[in-house]
């Protein structure tokens, strides 16, 4: 039996929702995978040549964590990878390597286990649940730790909002972004991080657009994350002053994400790159629908 999976890319915190909140882009990676003896992992678009082509592939190694869950012995499988979504970039192509390996694993067990199952697994393996969560469940999804390991809550997003995201050529691991965070903040930056994800949660589902600016205020991560990205704050300026609602910083970066209403998308993907270009940085803006799915598997017949 072959299997077909293909999962979203995601943009992590949205400003102050710090390893909370998630939302689901349509960008896409692509999984095919059957069972055999050994792993081969046949890797195309982004990371080929790269990226590990046997068991240390994280994808190989999401499809085994889902056959050790249920205690089935996992031999091996053959895997196609077609990445699009760009590494290290923070658009989520590690959790949706994760979440693609593991809902192929599923589906190749009969698919044993429920989406919270794997939820659980994808966060475990990932480190936090935000980016799992999106990629998982699609659209804009609110996650945290718990007893059981992670729970998310998928809310609707107003369809009359674009996003933006500019694509740096440059790359960040997520471990040095974080290395730069804190240990501690203040208690107003904490009473002001929650002010704005909550007021961004409400200002999202009841379509108050003219609060999303200060709504997608930080205090918490972006500060701090500017030292690696000195022009964020320039590029962000650009972008509202060409239109956007607020621009923040996607993930762990170095891309970044701006919201946009109406139909401004192409002027402020075209203000955000001449501003990175300014500051000496290659990269790319695109606009970017949400995707409402979240990973999408289906079993191939032979001919397929």
């Amino acid at each position: 039996m072959r299997v077909h999976v293909r999962v979203p890319a995601s943009s992590a915190n949205l400003g102050p929702g710090f390893d909370s909140l998630g939302l689901a882009l349509a960008l896409y990676n692509e999984v095919t995978a059957e069972e055999a003896d050994g792993v081969r992992v046949k890797i195309e678009g982004d990371g080929a040549g790269r990226l590990a082509g046997n068991e240390r592939n994280v994808v190989a190694r999401g499809v085994s964590a889902a056959y050790e869950a249920v205690g089935h012995r996992f031999r091996g499988c053959t895997l196609t990878c077609v990445n699009r979504i760009p590494l290290a970039r923070g658009l989520g192509s590690s959790a949706a390597a994760w979440v693609g390996g593991l809902v192929a694993g599923n589906l190749l067990l009969g698919s044993p286990l429920d989406r919270s199952a794997l939820l659980v697994l994808a966060a475990r393996a990932e480190g936090h649940p935000d980016n799992v969560a999106a990629a998982l469940f699609g659209g804009l999804t609110v996650s945290a730790g718990g007893t059981d390991g992670a729970i998310a809550v998928p809310l609707p997003v107003p369809g009359n909002l674009h996003w933006v995201a500019l694509i740096p050529e440059i790359t960040s691991a997520t471990s040095e972004a974080r290395a730069v965070l804190p240990a501690s903040v203040p208690r107003e930056d904490a009473v002001f991080n929650v002010q704005r994800v909550a007021l961004l949660l409400a200002a999202l589902q009841a379509a108050r657009f003219d609060v999303l600016g200060t709504a997608l205020a930080d205090r918490l991560h972006q500060p701090y994350r500017v030292r690696l990205f000195p022009w964020l704050p320039a590029v962000a300026d650009a972008a509202r002053k060409a239109g956007a609602l607020g621009c923040v910083l996607s993930g762990a970066g170095p891309a970044l994400l701006a919201v946009v209403a109406g139909a401004e998308g192409e002027t402020v993907a075209r203000a955000m790159e001449e501003a990175l270009s300014r500051a000496g940085v290659r990269g790319a803006a695109r606009a970017l629908a949400v995707d409402r799915e979240g990973a999408v598997a289906a079993m191939l017949s032979d001919s397929a």
